[in-house]
Formats: C-alpha cells, structure tokens, sequence
C-alpha cells in the first residue's frame, strides 16, 4: 500500500484506512474531518476521491487524526515521512494529544537482545520492539510500573525509572539513602555490601543481614508505583519494602528516600485528591499526606479480613469510588520423584494459579466494606503494577467484567520461572485464557502490565 507520495506527503485514502483499522470509533469522527478538509482546502476532496491521492494534507487536519490513535499506532505512523512526522511532533508538543490508551504487556523475549523488550498491544493483538537504556532490561528486576514508567533495580539494587516509549530514564535517589539500608565500605571507600536493618518503628524484630550489591534488591524491594502529583506538576515514587513491607517516598529532584510513619504490611496503593492510600494485608486502610513538612499516619479503616495468604488490591473506578480487590494465588512446587529425574532449576517447578477474586465497594465514611458480585461494565488490570479499574466502553477492545492479570503474590513475581499467572479471567464463569503465549517470553524479567506514556520528566529525579 502506498503511504506517500514522492514528495513525501500522504495519501488520504491510506491514512483513513489506518485509522479505520485502528479506531473501530472512527466512523463517527469521519464526516467531521471531511467537512473540515473541504473547507480548509476543497480542491483536495475532488482530487482524493478521483486519484486516492492527495497533494498535501493540513498539518492540523493530521494532527486531528493522529489525536485518535493510540500511542503504538502513533509512533508508527510518526515514522512514516516527513510531513507525517512533522504533525507527530506538534500533536506531542501541543499538549493536544491525551487520547486514553489501553494497557499493554511489557516483557523480554529469548530470541532478542538484553536491550529489548517486547511490548504486546492489547487493542491492536501484535508485539513491538523497543530497545532500552543501559543496563540491560534482561538484567534488571521490574519492581512496578504507573503512569507509563516501570520502576527497575539494577545490579547494585539502584532504582531507575524507564519510559519505555519514549526511552528517558530516570536515576532515583540511592538505595543507601533508604532508612533501614547502610552501605559497608573497604578501605578505598567503594561500598562492597549492605547491611539491612531489621526494625519497625523503634522495635527492632531480627538481627542485621549482610547482602551482596545484586542480592539486596532479592530481600528489600516489594513493589513501586508512580503517582502525578498535582500540586506540583510532577510525580511521586512509593516504595513497599521490606523489612515487613513498610513505606518510603520521594518527590522529583528528592536525593534521599522519606520513611513514612511506621506501620506496616502492605500490599498496594493509590494517590487520589492529593493523598496516598494504603491498605494492608489485613484489609486496614491508611491515608498519608504527603504535601506538609510532617506527615501523619491516618487510620482510614481499622483491619476488616483477615487475608494474610492472600493479596489485595485498591483500584478507583472512573466514577471516584475505591475498590478492593482479594486475589487468592495458589502457589504449588512440582517435584519428580525417583533417583533418574532430571535436575532442574528449583525455581522452575513454582506455579502460581490464581483461584478466586472477590471484589468490595470501599465506604471510607461509614468504615466499611460493601462486597460487589462482578465488575459489570468495567475492567481491572491486576500484577506488580499499579491497579486499574477502566470503563469497558471506553475501551472497546476490552472484555467487561474481565480481570487482565499477571504474577503478584508477594515474592512469586520476582522468582525466575517461566509458569506465569497472566491471562484474562472471566468473573462471570470463571473461565481463564492466555493472553500471549508462556513460550513468548523469558522467565525473567516477570511480564508486567504498562500502560503507554509519551510524557517526559524533563525535570526528573536525581537526573
């Protein structure tokens, strides 16, 4: 199919044909876009519908267009001439471009490079490529991801946020400046190890363990999210960590990690109307704001269940109500039995299934939980990335009353196994399905879910 013609300028019939493929929607755009090409230009109607060419389309009239794909289909068709990039590039600079997008599945494949990820599209059902910045992704723990960043742990256990897309990575303050961690130097002051302290508050619960500079991100990291803070125009990084899945934050251009007020146990969180949320293993809910010189620990909701082999999530609904969500993961370790089996790797025979998943209204005024029989017209993205509940309609190439999953009971998500929890499970029936197949993907790092973000953090963290 001819894209453009010599001059480096596209065909209109193509590019309706793109977006058509792209945007099931499109149809109830399209009579719009010929009026306004007709009325900016009408020659170019006549000599589009005779040739299916066209000498030249309006920067603003593409840049319409473009407005309506999402960011895969974006940056594709960005590359495709000149003129097509040039009305790229304004859409992005604009600030005109904030079309929703779908989740896509971030993951490594065998058969690439240790800079390559592959991101699976969702809304479009093929793979992308993109190769990413030094370290090696291949060589890196993936600890979350939210607002379009995966936040990864290189071989110092040093955090770094990547923007997939766009390629920016971001150095986050050293591990060294987290409460419970202490460097041990040698005598030419290079750190050689790590002490990690084990205290809650003032209680001390264990002795100090020593950890290797690639082993320590093993014991400490848990989860992190990226949150847009609005009262600054930037974003905030949250970590769970251990010992005992504490808190610790830091806002952009922070050098150090703040230790949140001790509690502990928990499992995710959101931000919402300038506050961070945390529920706990026990269905506890706190809120912490994070805006003042000091902070405090609110108690939202004393524990409600007592789901400790479990997980649970919060998600916010497009209405502003907060859900929680438990997750039960069976996790079981096959053995062959007899004195002829092969030896293996120990971490190849851990399976995780997810079982079953119950779903609450959160009522943070009345302290109590409202349990919900299905997720209806909406949509819940679950794994070691931040939660999402999407309206279905929204996002049509989406399955409503479906839960799109991937590895997160504490610990598994971070093993070395190529039998992964992902898929899409239907709560009507609880029936399950694959989303891409397990040979797709390495055993490492464990798939998560993204979704795409062509922002930059031009101020950044520790740049």
């Amino acid at each position: 199919m001819k894209m453009c013609n010599r001059d480096g300028v596209m065909s209109l019939g193509c590019l309706c044909r793109l977006v058509l493929q792209a945007l099931p929607n499109f149809f109830a755009f399209f009579p719009t876009l010929l009026k306004k090409i007709h009325k900016v230009h009408p020659p170019l109607m006549e000599e589009a519908m005779a040739n299916n060419e066209s000498p030249e389309l309006p920067e603003d009239i593409l840049m319409d267009i473009f407005a309506l794909l999402e960011i895969p289909d974006l940056v594709r068709v960005g590359s495709v001439c000149s003129s097509w990039r040039a009305a790229y590039i304004s859409l992005h600079s604009s600030g005109r471009y904030r079309r929703p997008q779908t989740p896509c599945l971030l993951y490594t494949s065998q058969a690439d490079g240790d800079n390559v990820a592959c991101l699976y599209s969702l809304s479009e059902k093929r793979v992308y490529k993109l190769t990413l910045p030094e370290p090696p992704i291949r060589s890196r723990y993936i600890i979350g991801s939210s607002q379009g960043w995966v936040v990864t742990a290189d071989e110092r256990s040093e955090l770094h946020l990547v923007n997939p897309i766009t390629g920016e990575q971001i150095a986050l303050p050293s591990v060294t400046t987290i409460e419970q961690v202490k460097p041990i130097y040698d005598d030419a002051g290079v750190i050689q190890q790590y002490e990690l302290l084990q205290y809650y508050g003032e209680e001390v619960i264990a002795d100090p363990s020593i950890h290797a500079l690639d082993n320590l991100r093993d014991k400490l990291y848990t989860k992190a999210f990226v949150f847009s803070d609005s009262s600054t125009g930037s974003y905030i990084v949250v970590l769970i960590h251990n010992p005992i899945y504490q808190l610790s934050f830091a806002r952009a251009g922070d050098s150090k990690w703040t230790w949140l007020p001790p509690s502990a146990n928990y499992d995710d969180c959101i931000y919402m109307d300038g506050l961070l949320y945390a529920v706990t293993s026990t269905c506890g809910i706190d809120a912490f704001d994070l805006t003042g010189p000091t902070i405090v620990r609110k108690v939202v909701m004393d524990d409600m269940k007592n789901y400790i082999y479990e997980h649970l999530y919060m998600a916010q609904r497009p209405s502003g109500d907060v859900l929680l969500v438990w997750r039960e993961q069976i996790v079981t370790i096959g053995n062959d039995e007899g004195d002829d089996a092969p030896e293996r790797d120990p971490n190849s025979d851990i399976i995780a299934e997810t079982r079953k998943i119950m779903l609450y209204k959160v009522n943070m005024a009345a302290k109590e939980l409202v349990e919900i029989n299905g997720l209806h017209d909406h949509v819940l993205f679950l794994g070691h990335s931040q939660s999402l509940c999407l309206g279905a309609k929204e996002y049509p190439q989406l399955k409503a009353n479906h839960v799109y999953l991937t590895d997160d009971i504490q610990g598994i998500a971070l093993w070395k196994s190529s039998s992964r929890d992902i898929g899409v499970r239907n709560l009507e029936d609880n029936s399950f399905e694959e989303i891409v197949s397990p040979q797709s993907w390495c055993s490492w790092p464990a798939p998560i879910w993204i979704t795409p973000n062509l922002t930059k953090m031009s101020s950044g963290l520790n740049e």
